[in-house]
């Protein structure tokens, strides 16, 4: 077993309770591939790799299914989420629906005179880990990098529909971490400039350009092939 799931008890931390401490530790290696996607979740091998109670691993259940890590039925163990075309294609879907608008509305108040120096430090954070041959830190500082220019907006109902979708943005930069960081990279600061312009439209545009891009190159590097044509044409007409 790899050693992100070798045995090793969870306790107390500033009153943190077990059961975050369990999610935490089970969606790492689902993220690592330590629980492979499909593979059944048995509670007695989990408590006692976490050395816990059921307790607090039934408790943190909840949330890995509505992170998206697992799906589970009535009366059976939980099962590793599989990522499947549909599930990838309807991540970069919501990324468009949310994202876009959420560029457009940075840029609206950069233009208003909103310091950008979250953005500055998410992009920064990013960049310095992009090239360290650490995975799964780069696909953190790249989530928290989008994550960042919903923040900017202010929209708390923006902010929290974005934040269980980053959860499924780690796991999936982390599969398709072959890909090119230096694009990557490239993209993210066209995105800040264009926020720091206060040109929503071109905000916009870059942000949809950004995450449109990276749609047939997922497919591909997850196993999953490229996207049929009609859906390719669906996402263009939904274009900025």
């Amino acid at each position: 077993m790899p050693s992100s799931c070798e045995s090793a008890p969870l306790w107390p931390t500033d009153g943190e309770p077990l059961s975050l401490q369990a999610y935490r530790r089970i969606s790492r290696s689902i993220i690592l591939g330590d629980y492979p996607q499909g593979m059944r979740l048995h509670e007695k091998l989990l408590t006692e790799q976490l050395q816990i109670s059921r307790v607090p691993l039934r408790e943190c259940f909840p949330l890995l299914e509505r992170d998206g890590y697992i799906e589970t039925e009535p009366r059976r163990s939980a099962v590793v989420s599989t990522w499947t075309r549909q599930r990838v294609v309807e991540l970069f879907d919501v990324r468009l629906g949310l994202e876009v608008e959420a560029a457009a509305g940075a840029a609206r108040l950069a233009a208003d005179g909103r310091p950008t120096d979250g953005l500055l430090r998410a992009l920064a954070a990013a960049d310095d880990v992009a090239h360290t041959g650490d995975p799964l830190g780069t696909a953190e500082a790249s989530t928290r990098f989008h994550e960042e220019v919903v923040e900017f907006t202010g929209n708390r109902l923006m902010v929290s529909l974005m934040r269980p979708i980053t959860q499924w943005m780690t796991w999936l930069f982390f599969l398709t971490s072959q890909r090119d960081t230096d694009k990557a990279c490239e993209e993210h600061h066209e995105l800040v400039e264009a926020i720091a312009s206060g040109k929503e439209r071109l905000a916009s545009s870059v942000a949809y350009a950004h995450i449109e891009a990276g749609r047939e190159p997922t497919l591909a590097a997850v196993g999953l092939g490229a996207e049929p044509a009609a859906l390719r044409r669906r996402a263009r007409a939904t274009g900025p």
